[in-house]
């Protein structure tokens, strides 16, 4: 059967998740739905390669706070990180990017609410998303 071939990241968009957010694993499936394209990768901050991007976006790889997106050698985080996947989804999706315009410190601070109780809010899982067989190509160290 041998080892799987390594995925191709350098023209895909990196997202890093909190794998065992319920909300951030709906974001997933709902932004999978959304990328017929397939313009994104996932990966979840738990993961190797993910804590690996952490430290060399210098985060700190405990701070399961924020999603992040990596596109070339640019990482955004948090409100920014969100509005970029908006802008890459199919469909009318894309126009959530004029939100660009709130004040990055409403939009980050909206963000960080969420994050900060998105467990108590959505709850949590007690291991990261396993992909689909079908899925398996679009997750990275999964």
């Amino acid at each position: 059967m041998g080892t799987p071939a390594p995925i191709e990241t350098s023209q895909k968009i990196i997202i890093l998740f909190d794998g065992v957010c319920n909300l951030c694993n709906g974001a997933v499936q709902f932004i999978i739905k959304r990328d017929r394209n397939e313009k994104f990768l996932f990966a979840s901050l738990q993961s190797g390669f993910g804590k690996d991007q952490l430290k060399k976006s210098g985060l700190d790889p405990l701070s399961l706070q924020s999603i992040l997106v990596i596109e070339g050698d640019s990482v955004f985080q948090r409100s920014d990180a969100a509005l970029k996947i908006a802008s890459r989804l199919d469909g009318i999706w894309s126009y959530f990017v004029v939100l660009i315009l709130v004040p990055k410190m409403i939009r980050d601070g909206v963000y960080n609410f969420i994050a900060r109780n998105r467990y108590s809010i959505f709850g949590k899982q007690d291991s990261c998303m396993i992909p689909t067989s079908e899925l398996k190509t679009r997750f990275i160290d999964s």
